[in-house]
């Protein structure tokens, strides 16, 4: 006897990735009572000194610190917020209606 799905199963959910360009609200390790809270653009991971960040452009949230970038290492990272998702560059490129005219 052998189970089968049900026929109407839900579709398969994409996979989560954090993509450079996302608009993210990051929670890290901060004083011993409060979080430091970062928002902004995330630009990549940062090696430094063998430990990874997170780098995030500050957006205008804090006025003084607007187009800083900010390092938080992975390691004090509580939380991360996604505002706004940009598309991965495999995606732009295969969605980009101008690039397949080229070659016709």
């Amino acid at each position: 006897m052998t189970a089968e799905p049900p026929a109407s199963a839900a579709p398969k959910k994409p996979t989560i990735a954090l993509t450079v360009g996302s608009r993210v609200k990051v929670r890290s390790a901060g004083t011993r009572d409060d979080a430091l809270v970062s928002t902004g653009l995330f630009r990549g991971l940062v090696s430094v000194g063998g430990d990874n960040s997170l780098a995030i452009e500050l957006d205008d949230s804090v006025k003084e610190e607007k187009g800083r970038i900010r390092l938080v290492p992975l390691n004090a990272v509580l939380a991360i917020d996604v505002l706004e998702a940009a598309k991965a560059e495999e995606e732009k490129r295969a969605s980009d209606p101008g690039a397949a005219a080229y070659f016709r």
